[in-house]
């Protein structure tokens, strides 16, 4: 009984969108999910986008969006057509959890006539998400459910006011993320990672592209196996890793980890944390501190630049400072092993 009442009410959005369609929009189908109660969705496709957002229960839908593969208008008969011979569109919503999916029906895909499948959901704020699309972007937006789990072999991924166990990996697509919080793990095999005013336990990687970080706070570990890593206004604890990048960060004040292989060191403190460790392996290190700070350093470097040292004690050459600044206190320790060290206070 269940299964034919959706059948049905599947058969009247279709209408109904079809008469709103005349003029080609790439909305194929809408179903209201309100009163059902969602708390998980579940959405594939091989090609297209997948969004998901929280809104007022009574607000809640699904919107299927179908446009041809080589971005070609196509009527809603030519779309129906095209997609019985190629797909299985698969849509329940069962035991509070909607589950969407277009799943090729062949092997082989003729491209030239292929269809890409996009799925928007709108669903109370408190789901949790299970995502996959092949080559699409996948979008998140007001999300405070325990957890979201999405994949993309290629597109783009924007996460927007999301909390919870956080999730995401895509293999050549940039990644936005900005207002989450709680668990946040996200990689890419070869995009951007830009992360803004976000708080918790952050782990942001990504193969070959750069880390831009600004507004966080908790846990942070940035790591980049070519591309720069940077930001500003950061507390907490920060890892940040890259292979052949920059490090640049200002107005921190948080304990910092930084290594880098080939590229320049470039930080300022507006206030330490419990350590500050850096290590470059040929490139110059610059950095900021805040005065009157106790503080244990040892720096070594190919050259060892510094403003006046009051109240320090222990041994300085033109390679090292070993010793205690203002009785001791927090663990500085800089090594640059070619490279240039300059250490000012402020």
């Amino acid at each position: 009984m269940k299964k034919l009442y959706f059948l049905l009410l599947v058969g009247f959005q279709v209408y109904t969108v079809s008469a709103q369609n005349s003029g080609k929009s790439p909305l194929y189908l809408q179903k209201p999910l309100s009163g059902l109660s969602i708390q998980q969705v579940a959405a594939e496709t091989s090609g297209g986008n997948i969004s998901v957002s929280g809104v007022p229960d009574n607000e809640a839908k699904l919107e299927v969006y179908i446009r041809d593969n080589r971005g070609h208008d196509l009527s809603n008969e030519e779309i129906k057509k095209r997609l019985d011979e190629q797909f299985d569109l698969i849509i329940t919503t069962d035991d509070h959890k909607l589950h969407v999916a277009a799943r090729p029906k062949h092997d082989r895909i003729n491209w030239n006539r292929s269809l890409s499948i996009s799925f928007k959901v709108y669903v109370p704020e408190s789901v949790s998400t299970v995502l996959r699309t092949s080559g699409g972007n996948i979008t998140l937006k007001k999300l405070t459910g325990p957890s979201q789990d999405f994949k993309t072999s290629g597109g783009n991924m924007d996460i927007d006011q999301v909390s919870g166990k956080i999730n995401g990996r895509t293999s050549g697509g940039n990644i936005n993320i900005s207002d989450a919080k709680d668990q946040i793990d996200l990689g890419t095999s070869g995009g951007n990672i830009e992360a803004t005013h976000c708080e918790g336990d952050m782990r942001l990687s990504t193969s070959g592209g750069e880390l831009k970080l600004r507004l966080l706070k908790g846990s942070v570990r940035a790591t980049t196996s070519g591309g720069n890593v940077k930001g500003e206004v950061i507390e907490g604890e920060l890892i940040a890793r890259t292979s052949g990048g920059n490090i640049r960060f200002t107005d921190l004040s948080c304990s910092l980890n930084g290594v880098t292989s080939g590229g320049d060191i470039n930080v300022s403190f507006k206030d330490l944390g419990k350590y500050l460790e850096l290590n470059n392996s040929s490139g110059d290190v610059t950095v900021q501190l805040p005065q009157g700070k106790g503080l244990n350093l040892q720096i070594t470097a190919d050259r060892v630049k510094s403003t006046t040292l009051s109240n320090f004690s222990g041994r300085m050459d033109e390679k090292h400072i070993d010793g205690t600044l203002n009785g001791g206190g927090i663990p500085v320790k800089i090594d640059s092993n070619s490279g240039d060290v300059t250490l000012t206070f402020k």
